[in-house]
């Protein structure tokens, strides 16, 4: 790896202006079989939210079966292709803006370290890309497991990770720390990596996914989720990482403005296993922010201090109670393009 940082390239942010936004919908041959109905319903009302403000490419096995659950298509476009899951954010291509146009980054999905079959998924973007369904922009593959959900960029320069994530075992153990960094560096554009090494959600998957935990709302500006009792199993990881957080700075050497989300009340499966609800894990769209919430107390406040964080935007909440039966919410099923990159498909 060449030790040389590439700046002709940039990550953009979630809340520069979009094109569209991808997820890919629930079908029976996925773990959401025994959930099925729940979870569509889910996927429609997140889907529909959505189409209010700007197109939404829904992937899924069966155009035919998807679309009846959509009686007003306005905004909302379908594409066939197979699936293992539907966690959009980490198998959806990572777009990067260069001086010549937009760049759709193809890495390697194998299941957050081989823990789920993900041939299927792992294959998407490039299907999107051979349907001729994404056009003005280039497609990037690479030999490096790299998942949207990992990785937050505040467009100016800044990536936040977590070392939990991207140093695990079965991603890619070829590459030390600084290697990893340097890879961040020279394909996504990157100035400076922040990375957390405390933080995590009981029943996550994903071995402490950035996007669970904390995320940029703007240059200035980190939401992360805290824990202040001290009973909680999490209390102890979470107080260290608002700590850590508290000493990061940005590119420019200036600190961010923390804002603290509060943490919700437990939520478990039909087995008792803990379920990892987060209001972290919120998309940003144009003119809007899809909000998780999951029918606890703390919904309210949630709701309160990101009406705060996005005076400009309508905060959208959306029961996401089912999705973190699977062990993600919100954003871990969606995926932004960038302005510059063009939908075309038919509905």
């Amino acid at each position: 790896m060449s030790n040389t940082s590439t700046y002709d390239r940039r990550f953009p942010a979630e809340w520069e202006p979009q094109s569209f936004l991808q997820l890919t919908f629930p079908h029976a041959n996925s773990d959401w079989e025994y959930l099925l109905h729940k979870a569509s319903e889910c996927f429609v009302n997140i889907i529909e939210a959505a189409a209010h403000f700007q197109p939404v490419l829904v992937v899924c096995d069966s155009v035919a079966q998807v679309k009846a659950y959509f009686p007003d298509c306005t905004n909302i476009h379908f594409a066939e292709v197979p699936s293992n899951d539907t966690w959009a954010r980490d198998h959806g291509g990572i777009t990067v803006l260069t001086n010549g146009g937009a760049v759709a980054q193809d890495y390697i999905f194998n299941g957050w370290g081989k823990k789920f079959e993900a041939g299927l998924d792992n294959q998407i973007t490039r299907k999107l890309f051979e349907q001729n369904l994404i056009q003005n922009s280039e497609l990037e593959s690479f030999d490096f497991v790299l998942e949207g959900g990992s990785i937050e960029s505040d467009g100016k320069g800044t990536i936040l990770t977590t070392t939990e994530c991207l140093m695990e075992k079965n991603r890619n153990p070829q590459f030390s720390k600084a290697e990893i960094e340097t890879f961040l560096k020279q394909h996504l554009g990157a100035q400076k990596v922040l990375w957390l090494d405390h933080g995590y959600l009981a029943g996550d998957d994903t071995d402490s996914h950035i996007d669970t935990l904390a995320r940029f709302c703007d240059e200035n500006t980190i939401a992360y989720v805290g824990c202040n009792n001290p009973d909680d199993e999490h209390y102890e990881a979470l107080q260290q990482m608002k700590e850590q957080l508290q000493h990061f700075t940005n590119a420019e050497g200036k600190p961010y403005d923390l804002v603290e989300l509060p943490f919700p009340d437990s939520c478990f499966d039909s087995e008792g296993n803990r379920l990892p609800a987060t209001y972290a894990n919120f998309t940003i769209i144009n003119g809007a922010v899809l909000l998780p919430v999951y029918g606890v107390s703390q919904d309210d406040e949630a709701i309160e201090i990101l009406t705060k964080v996005f005076p400009e935007r309508e905060i959208i909440q959306v029961n996401c109670r089912v999705l973190i039966e699977q062990h993600g919410s919100l954003h871990c099923v969606t995926m932004q393009y960038p302005q510059a990159v063009v939908l075309n498909c038919k509905k």
